[in-house]
Parts: C-alpha cells; sequence; structure tokens
C-alpha cells in the first residue's frame, strides 16, 4: 500500500505540467477560432507550444517517477529516470523491432508504435528511483573511483533497462492487448462503463490510486488518450472527452453545493471556523477543480456521504456520456479550463455544463443537508467538543515561519520526529511512515489545520492539509534534520482570527513571594510572573492555549506590565515582536510566558525585551516591560498564559 501510495504521489509532479499545456492550447484556440484562420501565426505558435508538452508527456512521467519515489532525491535520480526511457524505447521502437527481427517496418507489431507511453514511462521511473536510491554510494576500487557514487547510477540504470526492454520485447504486445481489451471493454458499456470510471475514479482518492486508474482513459496506455486527444483536438468529435466531461459539474457546482450544506447544518457558534474551511476548498473546487481539499473535509468525518459523492460523480459521468455534450481539461474540471477548453474543436455543446452543474448544486445541496440532519453526521462545524479546534486559515504569519509553526504543532501531534520513519507528500497530503501510529493525535492535527488524517494500515499515515502542503512537508524535514529549530511558541506565529468578548478578569490577588520554583513529580511551583489574578487555562479565551495544543499552564489577568523570570533558569527565546519569551529552567522544564492574545500582529509596539537569548536569569530577573494599555488600545486581551512546553501532564502553581 504504502508503494501505491507514493507512485499516486510521484504522478502528480509531471501531471502539473498539464495546466501549462491547457492555456496553451486554450489561447491557442481561442485565436484560431476568433480569427477563423487555421493558419494564424499566433495561435499555431501556442497550439504547437501546447502539443510540445502534451507529445512528451510520457517522457515527463519516467522523469517525475524517478524524482518522486526516489528516497531524498536530486538530479542524479531525474537523469536515470531519462536513460531508462530512452534505452527502453530506442530498442523497442519499430525501426529497432524490425531489425532484430529482420522484417519490413510495415510488419512489426502495432504494439511497437506505442511503446512511448505512460505505463512504459512510470516502468523506467521506477528503474531510475531504484537505481538511485541503491547505488547512489557505491564505492568502486581505486582504478574505477571515477564511476564511484552518483555518477554509477545512471550506468546501472542502463543496465537494468536492458533486462526491461527483454522483458518488455516478449510481453509487451501481450500487456498492451489486455490494456486495449480493457479500455475497448468499458467503451462496450457505453454510458455505463463512464459512470463506473466515475464512481471508481472518486472511491480512490482517498488511497490515491486514482492516478493509476485515469491513465487508463486520459493518456494512451490503453490506446484511449481522451486526455491528449481533448487537447491537441486530433480527437473524434462526439467521443473524444466523455472521461472528462461529468467531472465539470460536479467540481464546479456539485461539490460547493455540499460545501453550503454543511456550512448551514454546522452549530451557530462554529459557523465562522466552518466558513473557513468550506469556502476556501469551494473556491478551489469551483476555479481550479482541486477537490480533496473539500473531499477530505467530510471523507473521514461522514465516509457514507463520501460514498455518496462518489455515486453522484458516476452518475454524472454517465448522463454526461448520454447527452450530446463533450469536454475536456488540462489539469482538472474547474472553471478555468472550461473557459479555455470552451473553444476546442472537439468541444461540444460546452453551454450545458453550467446547467448540469446548477442541478448537481441543488442535489448535493439538499442531499447532504437532508443525510447530515438525519443521521447527525460530523461535519465540519458539528464535531464533538473534544475535536473541536481553530481552523487553519487566518493565520497571521506568512512564509517559512507560518509553516515552521504548523510543522511543529504537526510533529508534536505525530508523537515527534522518532516516531516518523519516512515522509512524502502529493497535492494535498502529508504521506508517512510511522513507527507508532497509536500515538498520533488526531485531534490535535485538526486543530493545527489538518483536515483530516487516514490510517491505511502497516504504519501508513496521511494527514490531509491543502494546496500548500509541500511548504509544510519542508518545513518538517528542516526540523527533523535539524536545519530549523521548532517553534517555540506556534500559537503567536499562526493565531487564528477569533470574534467574542475578552470576559471580565477575577478579582486581584496578591503579589507572590520570592520563591524559586520547586517541582514534585507534574506539579511546578513557579513565582508569579505578572500581579494579577489567576484564570484557569481552559477560560482563556483562544481554543490553541484552552484545549491546551500548546500545553498545560495558567493563565494571569495582569495589572501591572512588569514581567518577571519565575524561577532560574536561561533565556532560550525571546520574540521579535517582544510578546513572548521562551525559558528553560534548571530543572529542564521548558516555560512559555505569552503576554495577551494576538500580541503578535502588534509587531512589538508596547513590548520592551530586557533579556536576550541564552542569558542567565534567576526568579524575579525583568524579562520584559509591557503597555497593558496599547494591548487594550490595539484590542488585544491581556491575559496571560503560562504554558509549560515539554509536559503535558504538569500542572503549575504560582506562589
Amino acid at each position: 500500500m504504502k508503494f501505491f501510495q507514493r507512485l499516486g504521489r510521484s504522478l502528480m509532479l509531471p501531471v502539473a505540467v498539464l495546466p501549462v499545456a491547457a492555456i496553451l492550447n486554450g489561447l491557442g484556440y481561442w485565436i484560431l477560432t476568433a480569427t477563423g484562420d487555421e493558419n494564424n501565426l499566433a495561435g499555431v505558435f501556442l497550439t504547437t507550444a501546447g502539443g510540445a508538452l502534451l507529445g512528451n508527456l510520457a517522457l515527463l512521467f519516467a522523469i517525475g517517477v524517478s524524482i518522486g519515489m526516489a528516497t531524498k532525491p536530486d538530479g542524479t535520480s531525474a537523469l536515470a529516470g531519462l536513460v531508462s526511457w530512452l534505452t527502453v524505447t530506442t530498442l523497442l521502437s519499430p525501426e529497432s523491432v524490425a531489425l532484430f527481427r529482420s522484417i519490413e517496418e510495415g510488419a512489426v507489431d502495432p504494439a511497437y508504435g506505442q511503446v512511448e507511453n505512460v505505463f512504459v514511462g512510470i516502468l523506467c521511473g521506477l528503474i531510475g528511483a531504484y537505481t538511485y536510491d541503491k547505488f547512489k554510494d557505491t564505492k568502486l576500487p581505486d582504478a574505477l573511483a571515477f564511476f564511484s557514487g552518483r555518477r554509477s547510477v545512471a550506468i546501472i540504470t542502463a543496465g537494468i533497462s536492458l533486462v526491461l526492454a527483454l522483458a518488455l520485447f516478449f510481453l509487451w504486445p501481450l500487456v498492451y492487448g489486455g490494456l486495449v481489451d480493457f479500455g475497448e471493454f468499458i467503451l462496450t458499456l457505453g454510458p455505463l462503463g463512464v459512470g463506473i470510471y466515475g464512481f471508481l475514479n472518486r472511491l480512490l482518492i482517498p488511497l490515491g490510486l486514482h492516478h493509476a486508474l485515469n491513465s487508463v482513459f486520459w493518456y494512451d496506455v490503453a490506446g484511449i488518450n481522451d486526455l491528449n486527444n481533448f487537447l491537441d483536438g486530433s480527437g473524434t468529435y462526439g467521443v473524444t472527452g466523455q472521461y472528462m466531461t461529468g467531472f465539470f459539474p460536479v467540481m464546479m457546482l456539485g461539490l460547493p453545493g455540499a460545501a453550503l450544506a454543511m456550512y448551514v447544518t454546522a452549530k451557530s457558534s462554529r459557523r465562522k471556523i466552518a466558513a473557513g474551511v468550506l469556502l476556501s476548498s469551494a473556491i478551489a473546487s469551483f476555479f481550479v477543480g482541486v477537490t480533496e481539499p473539500l473531499e477530505f473535509s467530510f471523507m473521514f468525518l461522514a465516509p457514507a456521504l463520501y460514498v455518496v459523492h462518489a455515486l453522484f460523480t458516476g452518475i454524472s459521468m454517465a448522463v454526461s456520456a448520454m447527452l450530446p455534450v463533450r469536454m475536456g481539461f488540462g489539469f482538472s474540471g474547474g472553471f478555468i479550463d472550461l473557459v479555455l477548453g470552451w473553444v476546442n474543436p472537439m468541444a461540444q455543446n460546452p453551454w450545458l455544463i453550467p446547467v448540469m452543474g446548477v442541478f448537481w448544486f441543488v442535489v448535493y445541496f439538499v442531499v447532504f443537508y437532508a443525510i447530515i440532519k438525519r443521521f447527525d453526521l460530523k461535519t465540519p462545524g458539528r464535531e464533538d467538543e473534544d475535536l473541536v479546534g481553530a481552523p487553519a486559515g487566518g493565520d497571521a504569519a506568512t512564509g517559512d515561519e507560518k509553516y515552521l509553526a504548523t510543522a511543529t504543532l504537526f510533529l508534536g501531534a505525530l508523537g515527534g520526529k522518532d516516531n516518523i520513519l519516512d515522509l512524502e507528500h502529493c497535492a494535498t497530503r502529508l504521506r508517512m511512515q510511522v513507527a507508532d501510529p497509536s500515538v498520533i493525535d488526531d485531534a490535535a492535527l485538526k486543530r493545527a489545520g489538518a483536515a483530516g488524517t487516514m490510517k491505511p494500515g502497516g504504519g501508513s499515515v496521511q494527514v490531509i492539509y491543502g494546496l500548500n502542503v509541500q511548504f509544510v512537508k519542508d518545513a518538517m524535514d528542516r526540523i527533523m534534520s535539524g536545519q530549523a529549530a521548532p517553534v517555540a511558541d506556534p500559537a503567536a506565529v499562526a493565531e487564528p482570527e477569533r470574534g467574542g468578548d475578552e470576559g471580565s478578569a477575577a478579582a486581584d490577588a496578591p503579589a507572590g513571594g520570592l520563591a524559586t520554583m520547586t517541582r514534585a513529580g507534574h506539579l511546578v511551583r513557579l513565582r508569579r510572573p505578572l500581579q494579577g489574578a489567576e484564570v484557569a487555562l481552559a477560560d482563556v479565551p483562544d481554543p490553541t492555549f484552552a484545549q491546551g495544543i500548546m500545553g498545560p499552564g495558567i493563565a494571569i489577568e495582569p495589572i501591572d506590565g512588569e514581567v518577571l523570570a519565575p524561577a532560574a533558569g536561561t533565556v532560550k527565546h525571546v520574540f521579535e515582536t517582544g510578546h513572548a519569551v521562551a525559558l528553560l529552567l534548571d530543572d529542564g522544564t521548558e516555560l512559555l510566558i505569552h503576554v495577551g492574545l494576538d500580541t503578535v500582529q502588534m509587531k512589538g509596539e508596547g513590548f520592551t525585551p530586557l533579556v536576550e537569548v541564552d542569558q542567565r536569569v534567576s526568579a524575579g530577573t525583568p524579562l520584559l516591560r509591557v503597555d497593558l494599555g496599547a494591548i487594550r488600545n490595539a484590542g488585544h486581551p491581556t491575559i496571560t498564559p503560562v504554558i509549560v512546553l515539554n509536559d503535558k501532564d504538569a500542572t503549575i502553581e504560582l506562589v
């Protein structure tokens, strides 16, 4: 299973080229149609450029798979995939086969004319990845040292590819014939076959195996080549596009209808949070045809609802095949591809697609609404209390800092870096192999921004995040390799938008004494870092702190702005904005003092750090000077959480 999941992720790299081909071909066809001149230079130029990518798609698959399937790949694995592709396709070309068999080229089995396909490209990519992983560290005798290490990879790849070419010389006509027979069998089923394909396409998305199914119908593995024939206008009018058309109504309007149903059935207190998740996902589905963020938002919370969605997709595909409507895409069935393909010569009655979309919008909304209410399904905004958390959207920071914060939270929820044996990603998901799946905190992952978590078995885990998953994965790699430090206060970096009142402060409490920290088991006794009333962490109007995502602790409603060290230790981090400080106390306790909520947005105004990183402090040493009035004027609560970062069972007692 892990192998196929990685393969599915690897296929996304070459598939990502298709939007470029779609744009080039779409613009070219627009120009050719608008001018009525088939020889218009601009139109021909653009369509030819798009064809250059589509005509070499199998080669792109060979290179992309060799990169994606290799462990920590570099350019060497890509070169290996290219070497394998050139070796196999040259040896199995009709010209070469005719020479080997001493026959005329016209007498060669037609199967050899179809060797340059995605299936063979994937095989060559797998060879490239295997030889890279196996031989990149090969050490040869001194006399052959020049060919050691990565230089040996391409050479060995060529040798293994000779074996593959020899095997395919005998097997490929049989394999190709079987694939063609399968494609022809589906074709004999007519619209029913198209519907079965659409249904299975959606059902395989959780496993990431839908790309393998797509390759049979969209590319030339079985001779159907629906996608390429549509884009380059070389198919059969009224036939080409039938394996893509039905996706448009569902992706553009059906799934947004489902999103609306999930929004209106969400609990009133959580609709704002649900809207943040569902709206962005619906927009991606409508415009780009990227459905995974929306599908994964309910796939695991309500799997029966997902089966209904797969069934609707199959029906849409079947109905589209029956109607005189055909459309194709370069990337997915979204609005952009619909516009680009509108004037494609293979497009038939494209105006029916929005009409069908409106129908599916109503169907999805009504059915999803009825099923959610009838069976009380836990779709976004309807989760149990212990699963409610802050959404990933509304981050205060951007760039590397934000993704490092998310990566820090994810690593903690996944059981730490030592629990992660292998980490990869696809378009929207982190894919990993873990040592112990039982330690993974699904609820914490969701609160940290995950749309869902899947555990297919055998230590395989997938965490669904969204289109920016690559940056989270890179940040996790940097933390696990030691190239970057975990964010000490990820809530301050990625604080979600919140509403509601600050709440009234408790009565003022007397100042604590000058005692340094004492600890008994999980009980941590600290000097009061600020003067003011104690507040239970659960009452802090911020779910990141209140739900203990950062760790256990206590909060203080301050009456003055002097922040003092609660015990002896070392300053480990002072945030540039001055709103928080992290300490490593002498007994190893990691402590965070976070002044106010959302105060990172003040960008340092009203905060004066009084210590530096690595500075030794004792109990009572001034750490920060804070203007509480400035915090209130900026509209932020002044309540200050004090958090133990490295002991989830800790209890803080202020003295």
